[in-house]
């Protein structure tokens, strides 16, 4: 790639998805503009993220489809369909929630989107956490840690049951304090976005944005294989919480290839759409889910 376009994708490219597309589906959700127009700038999102991560990829092999990318395609399309689901019936919940909530819908809309990104945050960061230290949940977020490539699609590589329980402890609290339905659309389709940025094949940089935003540099050592080694860098949106939990953790130096990838002690995970929604239902194995930890170490 040339010299011109080469920095110009490394430095470019997470501006443009964190404030051209969030700020336009802003804009679009601000002006009461139809939903099919977020969708259609979701779709956008994800064509430009595949573009990006073949003119400048982290790891050239994890563009090349490992039989997973129809796999992929259903947990995206399903999971995807849930939020928008979940933006739906708003209206729905909202009326047969007690009270008018306190929801301070006379401020700027932006903020109100910010409010929302972040209280949707704690919510998730901490269902994520959760995720890693109790049974039941482990088993069903462990369909997400089975990846062997790191790209776009792999954030909404989530069983369904999962994403609903994290959808419903991050929109939850937002009910209850009265969000209103364009703010929470608005905030879907930053929640799409930022999943496809923590999890690009492309080669960006932001900087010292790297140690407070959750994006691909920090998340790629969440899925480090190894018992242990990936019970760190847990925060959806941000790495404030943790900071706080005491889970950050980053190398400088560390660079991944498909080996470091997936879980250990299951390497015969299920491949299968299908068979993934069922292996959570399975008899529990008495080995844990995520192998032993080997000889090496990630700095904090």
């Amino acid at each position: 790639m040339s010299t011109f376009f080469a920095p110009l994708v490394r430095y470019g490219y997470a501006p443009f998805m964190l404030l051209g597309v969030n700020g336009t589906g802003i804009v679009l959700a601000a002006a009461g503009a139809p939903k099919f127009w977020l969708l259609a700038l979701l779709i956008l999102a994800i064509a430009v993220s595949f573009v990006v991560e073949r003119v400048l990829p982290y790891q050239d092999s994890w563009n090349t489809s490992q039989g997973d990318l129809g796999r992929d395609t259903a947990h995206t399309f399903v999971n995807e369909t849930l939020i928008l689901v979940s933006v739906g019936v708003i209206p729905l919940l909202a009326a047969v929630i007690p009270g008018d909530g306190i929801w301070p819908g006379d401020w700027p809309f932006v903020v109100q989107v910010l409010i929302a990104i972040l209280f949707a945050d704690f919510g998730i960061t901490l269902t994520h956490y959760a995720s890693h230290k109790i049974g039941v949940l482990w088993r069903f977020h462990a369909v997400h840690h089975s990846v062997t490539r790191f790209y776009g699609l792999n954030g909404l590589m989530k069983h369904p049951v999962h994403q609903t329980v994290e959808m419903a402890v991050g929109v939850t609290p937002l009910l209850l304090l009265g969000i209103p339905v364009p703010v929470a659309a608005a905030m879907s389709l930053a929640v799409a976005v930022q999943l496809l940025l923590q999890h690009s094949n492309a080669d960006y940089h932001v900087g010292p944005f790297k140690y407070v935003l959750a994006l691909n540099e920090g998340h790629r050592f969440h899925h480090l294989k190894w018992a242990g080694i990936g019970d760190v860098n847990f925060g959806l949106f941000t790495l404030i919480w943790d900071h706080l939990l005491r889970t950050y953790s980053y190398d400088p130096g560390r660079r991944f290839t498909t080996a470091d990838l997936g879980m250990a002690a299951k390497p015969d995970y299920p491949v299968t759409y299908l068979a993934q929604l069922a292996e959570p239902f399975k008899p529990v194995a008495p080995q844990s889910a995520r192998g032993t930890r080997p000889s090496t170490s990630v700095k904090p």
